[in-house]
């Protein structure tokens, strides 16, 4: 079943006129593993999916778990599950050292990648202290604070505690849902960013609040002050007899299954991923790249891997330029 799934792509269409963004399109195209489930045995979906989805493993079978006990009668209340947060403060780490000075045209820092990853694994938290506190570290934050980008601004936030508090959001799932999902009819963002809330005070651009959003939250993992609600958190609900629905805080922010049960087998799932939140046609990535002015296409190319990789697609993307 992996080997025939491709992974979907996020499509940004920029057209410019004078040297001048006047459009900006995004469109998610993911994967409906959901289709691909119908029919099957429910325990067998669980033990499925870790291995289906190749970021994210962990969150994804976790979610599949506890919605599909959901579905049987058995609620999970918001709790921090500690592989999950593991899997979150990896994918930080993979984002903030191995991806951020790509942007700059600088070699992954690798070492300290292996090391910090072993920090979390061992619970090292002073150790992995240590090693954010690293210069290029430092420096890798300062040419993020140093790029022109938009104000940080006050976009929607995505603020769900728990599957039980949901339902007074959405009764249920619907298809609409897995393309362009909203919260109270408007798009929202999801992740580290969203998760600080009013409890960060804006210290610069939209991208350097989100790089240090992450940072942030792994330093809250490092002096063991990470509380429920953040990378990590789980919970579910029972939607109604036969349905379940649970929510898991990924690094990239919310991730939403939801599993009908007919006979124990799948009836219909719904699954909605933090990049559909991220990446919405109506999101803030339009809105960052509109009006932006670029002396060539190459300046504009930097500005939008830099947006793109602000909020983090699980898929790749694709550039095109009108």
């Amino acid at each position: 079943m992996k080997a025939g799934i491709d992974t979907g792509c996020v499509y940004l269409r920029l057209q410019s006129a004078n040297r001048r963004v006047v459009a900006a399109q995004v469109r998610c195209q993911r994967p409906q593993v959901a289709q691909l489930l119908k029919g099957r045995q429910a325990d067998a979906v669980v033990s499925l999916l870790p291995s289906v989805f190749a970021l994210c493993g962990r969150a994804q079978g976790t979610a599949a778990r506890l919605a599909v006990a959901a579905a049987r009668g058995a609620e999970s209340a918001p709790i921090l599950v500690p592989e999950i947060v593991n899997e979150a403060m990896r994918e930080h780490l993979w984002r903030c050292l191995l991806d951020l000075p790509v942007l700059f045209a600088l070699p992954p820092l690798r070492n300290e990648f292996l090391i910090a990853v072993q920090r979390v694994d061992k619970d090292q938290g002073e150790g992995l202290l240590e090693l954010l506190a690293n210069p290029e570290v430092n420096r890798l934050l300062v040419m993020v604070e140093a790029l022109e980008q938009p104000l940080a601004g006050e976009p929607a936030l995505l603020c769900v505690h728990s599957a039980r508090a949901s339902l007074a959001v959405w009764e249920q799932l619907g298809a609409e849902m897995g393309g362009a999902p909203t919260w109270h009819g408007q798009a929202a963002e999801t992740g580290a960013y969203a998760r600080r809330g009013s409890q960060a005070t804006p210290v610069g651009g939209a991208f350097a609040e989100r790089w240090l959003a992450r940072l942030a939250e792994l330093e809250l993992w490092a002096t063991g002050r990470l509380n429920v609600g953040a990378g990590g958190t789980a919970s579910a609900a029972t939607v109604a007899p036969g349905i379940g629905r649970a929510l898991v805080e990924t690094a990239r922010g919310l991730l939403m299954h939801e599993v009908v049960l007919e006979n124990d087998r799948i009836a219909d799932y719904r699954i909605v991923a933090p990049t559909e939140w991220n990446f919405h046609p109506q999101g803030a990535l339009p809105g960052w790249l509109v009006g932006k002015c670029h002396s060539d296409d190459d300046e504009l190319r930097s500005y939008a891997a830099h947006a793109v990789a602000a909020l983090d697609p699980c898929v790749r993307w694709e550039l095109i330029m009108a």
